[in-house]
């Protein structure tokens, strides 16, 4: 697998699926393996997508200041990907919480982004969903078999127990528009989990948001998204200037998985300028 080294000497690790002009993606979690973009729901036939493996997440190596985990420290990372790749600009696509990621590297390198997809975005500068929202997104799946039992976690986690793997995976279905034969294995794709340590340090650099760039930018957020709702991708597209807000009514957190055709279409329009 293609590698680089970092401006502090950590070795970061990338993968490309694909044909076509660079599309760099950044996952989300945080901490999330890289792997799981898959091929963004067939962007590939286009694009070649090119996969980082963040700082101390799937196959990259962990640095040793853990502070450089922050999503604002890994900014630096994303230009470090871009130089060693030669591209002048790049267009850049960020799920999740690797939106703040995508969203700080834009604030401080407008000139080196062409175009910038957000695909369910947590918020601006921090975790930012609407709890009122997210608990009638969740609520409106109750006619459905696994509601009890995804409900039932929920509540657990709520009141302060421990994500253990099981509740993380009797909450799974409230992350997607369909809970199906592809949700179910996209959920269950063995891949390498993040250390415990890892979503204190990137979020540490929560805050107010950067001064914002006047670069394209497309929102996609999934109206069944239990994870964390549309408000954060409407905060997000409403401070940019040059934003288009997307939801997509059947999908949840994954658009390129629940509406792959859909999702697919209208992002790869946008690259390409016809959006």
């Amino acid at each position: 697998m293609p590698h680089f080294t970092s401006y502090d000497g950590t070795r970061l690790r990338y993968d490309t699926v694909g044909d076509g002009p660079p599309l760099l993606a950044l996952a989300g979690g945080p901490g999330m393996d890289a792997r799981y973009l898959g091929t963004l729901g067939g962007l590939d036939a286009h694009r070649t997508v090119v996969r980082l493996h963040a700082r101390a997440t799937g196959l990259s190596d962990v640095p040793q200041d853990r502070a450089s985990c922050s999503f604002a420290a890994q900014a630096r990372d994303v230009e470090e990907l871009r130089r060693h790749l030669a591209l002048d600009q790049v267009d850049l696509l960020a799920h999740s919480a690797g939106s703040l990621v995508a969203q700080r590297y834009a604030a401080g390198a407008p000139e080196r982004v062409g175009r910038l997809v957000l695909v369910t975005p947590v918020g601006r500068a921090a975790r930012e969903p609407d709890e009122a929202e997210l608990a009638a997104i969740r609520a409106g799946r109750a006619g459905e078999a696994w509601y009890p039992q995804a409900a039932a976690a929920g509540r657990k986690l709520a009141a302060g127990d421990e994500p253990t793997p099981r509740l993380l995976a009797d909450m799974a279905p409230f992350n997607w528009g369909c809970w199906n034969e592809a949700a179910r294995r996209e959920t269950a794709r063995p891949l390498v989990p993040p250390p415990p340590w890892l979503r204190e340090a990137f979020y540490a650099s929560a805050g107010s948001p950067e001064p914002l760039p006047t670069t394209e930018v497309l929102v996609v957020a999934g109206a069944l998204d239990g994870l964390i709702g549309t408000a954060p991708a409407r905060l997000v597209a409403a401070c940019h200037p040059r934003a288009r807000l997307e939801v997509l009514a059947g999908s949840g957190h994954r658009p390129w998985v629940d509406e792959p055709g859909r999702f697919t279409s209208l992002v790869g329009e946008f690259l390409a300028g016809r959006g």
